[in-house]
């Protein structure tokens, strides 16, 4: 089985957009590719994982998201780069689209992206890292075995306000990729 990095998407992999709705709204940061390309020639599979809740609030259209993800990977691709896999939860508690809106294991911090995407690409969870801007992202990576990290990007000064003793923090992605390759 495969060790991985799941990286959270806004705020982490792409500057963060409030519900980005359209592409012209996706902003790379200047390492992102380079980030994706050193964890791919590293071995790690590298997944995308997203609480989409716009999607159930009616901000954005689901089908937005696979379209955004193309684009993504046209990107990385274009730097050498790639994602092995995309997994986003459509689901909020609190959404107006009857159809996404409930309780669900696939809300980050819950660790049905992770479980998901380990039983479709043979993924070893608890020799895995997850990269994000939220402590849900850290807290999924628990939840799941393997090990997070914090990046100050996003919204992750305003996180680390509520700094956790034994937390990684990495000021953005490339500096987790560092932390993550030096660690194993």
């Amino acid at each position: 089985m495969r060790r991985a990095v799941f990286l959270d998407r806004d705020g982490t992999l792409l500057e963060e957009g409030n519900y980005v709705s359209d592409i012209r709204n996706i902003i790379f940061f200047p390492y992102t590719v380079d980030a994706v390309r050193l964890l791919n020639q590293a071995g790690f599979a590298v997944v995308v994982i997203t609480n989409q809740s716009g999607i159930a609030r009616g901000i954005v259209q689901e089908s937005f998201v696979a379209e955004a993800h193309a684009f993504i990977d046209k990107k990385l691709a274009d730097g050498g780069a790639r994602i092995d896999g995309y997994y986003y939860c459509p689901h909020h508690p609190e959404g107006s689209i009857a159809e996404f809106t409930r309780e669900c294991e696939c809300r980050k911090p819950k660790p049905g992206q992770l479980r998901q995407a380990a039983a479709d690409l043979g993924l070893d969870l608890q020799r895995s890292f997850v990269v994000g801007d939220r402590w849900s992202d850290v807290d999924v990576a628990e939840a799941a075995g393997g090990r997070g990290v914090l990046v100050r990007t996003g919204y992750g000064l305003q996180a680390e306000r509520q700094a956790r003793p034994s937390a990684v923090v990495a000021d953005n992605l490339i500096a987790a990729v560092a932390w993550i390759l030096r660690e194993s």
